[in-house]
Formats: C-alpha cells, structure tokens, sequence
C-alpha cells in the first residue's frame, strides 16, 4: 500500500497497516489468508457481519434495476420502509439520508423549525452534554461540544449549550427561554461506552413534557438491535420527539434516518429540506433486507444472550487482569472496557492476536461485534483479548532499559 506521503488520499485518518480482500460473517480475510475476528463491525455499521447472503441478495437484485431516481419521484421501496419503521417504533414519518451526521441535521433543523411553526423562533437552543458525538459538520460538533473536533474550524455554530454528562441541576440551569429540546445518546459510544441510567431518560422525558421541549435522541450507534432491543430507548419504556439513525440500519451501506412524531416534525413541509442521495433505491433495498433479519422472531433475544454472555467472560477477565482491566461496561453487543493502560495499547495487543477493537473516549475499547456473532465467536474474542492482556502484562513486568540493576 501507498505510504501516508504518496497516497492521494487526504490524511485525516491514522490508519492499520491491515489489507483485508473480503469477509464472511464476523470474519475478515487479508489476501495471504490472515483472518481475523471482527469486534469492531466498522464502527457499529456492519451490524448483520460481512458479505450476509440476504443483504447480498438484496443490493444486487436492485442493482439491476435502478440505482437512482432523487426524490423527484416515487420511491415505492422508502415508502415501505418507512412504513416498517413506523409501525416498529414512536414515529409516524421518516425522513432519508445517507449517513448519522445528515440524519442528526435533520434532527437539529427539525426541532427549530417546529418552535418556529409555533410562533416561538427563539426557542432554537438544544441542551446536549460533554463527552457526546454527534457527528463531523459543523452543527455536529458544535452540539458535541468536544474541543478537539472544535479547533480549527471557526466559532462555533450557535445554539447548544453543553451540560457535564449525569449533572440533573446543571441541566435544569441550562434551561433557558430560548430552549427548544434536548439532545443525548441513549448509550454514549465515542463518549466511552456510557450507558443513560434508564430512570434518567424516564426523566429526561417528563422535563421535556414540562417545558415543551423535544427530546431527540441520537441513536445512530446504539440503534438497529445492537443493545438488545430495536432502539436502545425501549430499555426506558419511554420515547422520543425525534431519533437520528444510521450505521446498523444499513448494515454497511451508506445509509441514514430521522424519526419523528408528526407533531414534531409539523414545521417539515414541502421544500424545507432535501437530500440528492438519500433514500436512494439501494439503500432502501438493503434497508428493507436488513430488517427483514432483525425484526425476525427471536434476533433479538439472540442479541441479548450473546451480549450477556460476552459481559459475563469480559467479567472474569477483569478479574484475571487487574492491571489492565478497571472496568467493563455497557450494555448488549455495546461493550465497552475501560482500561487501566492507554486503550490504544489493549487495542494494538488485540489486533495483534487477530482481533479488532475500537477505542473510544475515557480511555476506553469497544466492542461492537456484528449482531450475528455466536458463543464459538464470543469465546475467540474472550480468548484474544485474554491473550493480548498477558502480553501487556508481560511489557509491564520487564524491567525499563538503561535503569539501575
């Protein structure tokens, strides 16, 4: 492969060494025969494992007819799923896009053009909170609120105001008369794998139905089934105004929703907002495939019980590696370990066992396996990452080069 120097590539990601030419299921296969375990599923995205025969089927049979129409004319395929969406979930409209980001602007133009419809333009501020990720534009991050993704890119767009992650007073504080809704992931991912406790989404709820704020929620990486249920708000028995969805909705195809209520999204008429690609017929063939596995009768118990079970050996690894292991966390096949070591170690040491993690925030490594994976998959990756901490371990233990004997 090129070197960073020669690739036309622009560089803003620092990344592996690693060539993968296909995959199968959980599986990656470099060209010399190297498979390797895939706990990281593209960051939540390939939700249904690689190369799955149903999304295959799906994509290529669309393929054949047509690629794309814009949204000039009738999408029979995002009518139909749509309607899928709806009767799964609070919403009773969807609006397409072809990635979180767009589908969290959605979300975002969505609850200031509903204040506006109420003759209440001022209440455009959206109370958010530290640590969260939102997205790469420019309203996304600001909501975000994050410095490093902040620098660099000129003042901040206006309108959000950030609250610490868990601090109930600081956000009835933030609450102001130009306050139109609150924004927050269910489960915060890049955050560090930070579950909402459920009694504070109940609360996040009735504070919003006291002050008539939305309440949006972003569920771009916690969606789709990854933590056991279709949306990760179920766990709450509550719901939101509005949802932003995307990565597992397309199960690796570029591909984005925003949820909403009709009340919510009253302001949303005809010419108010637009998109060229999304809700193109791939993506809603592949959509449509990728429910079809998720919504099938006992998926997501299936979910659940691998998720319990991987919780459970991550458990006695902690126990067994206290030097590198403080914490595991989350919740379904949204694992998060916190680690004592940088996380980019434990993450080197895994890949170096054949086993791909994602790093996050608060020093912590996800764990984010396609939803299919299986208890001989679970035990491959308690058995890498066991591996990958004796090493570390091993590094610890040698003694620092050039010091006193």
């Amino acid at each position: 492969m090129p070197s960073p120097q020669l690739s036309s590539i622009l560089p803003t990601y620092a990344r592996s060494d690693l060539v993968f030419e296909r995959g199968e299921g959980a599986w990656l296969i470099t060209a010399d025969g190297r498979r390797v375990l895939d706990f990281g599923a593209g960051i939540a995205v390939n939700a249904l494992g690689h190369a799955h025969p149903h999304l295959v089927e799906a994509l290529t049979g669309q393929a054949q007819k047509v690629w794309h129409l814009s949204n000039l004319y009738q999408n029979p395929e995002g009518e139909r799923l749509a309607k899928r969406l709806t009767d799964a979930t609070f919403a009773d409209l969807v609006f397409f896009s072809n990635s979180g980001a767009e589908a969290l602007e959605a979300s975002i133009k969505m609850a200031r053009k509903y204040h506006s419809a109420n003759g209440q333009p001022e209440r455009f501020r959206i109370v958010t909170f530290e640590g969260a990720f939102h997205g790469r534009t420019l309203a996304t991050i600001a909501a975000g609120g994050q410095k490093k993704y902040l620098e660099g890119f000129g003042p901040k767009v206006e309108g959000f105001d950030q609250v610490p992650f868990g601090d109930d007073e600081a956000l009835k504080a933030a609450i102001g008369p130009e306050t139109g809704a609150i924004l927050i992931e269910p489960v915060q991912g890049e955050g560090g794998i930070r579950p909402v406790p459920t009694e504070r989404l109940r609360a996040l709820r009735e504070l919003c139905d006291q002050r008539g704020l939305l309440l949006i929620f972003d569920e771009v990486q916690t969606g789709v089934g990854r933590t056991g249920k279709l949306f990760a708000h179920e766990w709450a028995g509550i719901s939101p105004d509005i949802m932003a969805v995307a990565k597992g909705i397309g199960g690796g195809f570029p591909m984005g929703a925003c949820l909403a209520t009709a009340e919510a999204a009253k302001g949303m008429t005809a010419g108010t907002h637009g998109t060229t690609f999304g809700g193109n017929p791939l993506a809603m063939a592949v959509g449509n495939a990728v429910l079809d596995v998720v919504l099938a009768p006992g998926f997501l118990d299936h979910v659940q019980q691998m998720g319990l079970l991987l919780k459970q050996r991550l458990a006695e690894l902690k126990d067994r590696h206290p030097a590198v292991i403080a914490e595991v966390r989350g919740q379904g096949l949204m694992i998060g370990i916190k680690t004592h070591v940088p996380n980019t170690d434990l993450a080197k040491a895994a890949e170096n066992e054949d086993l791909l993690l994602i790093t996050a925030g608060d020093n912590v490594v996800r764990l984010l396996p396609p939803l299919i994976i299986d208890q001989a998959e679970v035990s491959a990756a308690v058995e890498r990452i066991d591996s990958a901490c004796r090493k570390l371990e091993d590094e610890m233990r040698q003694p620092i080069k050039g010091a006193a004997e």
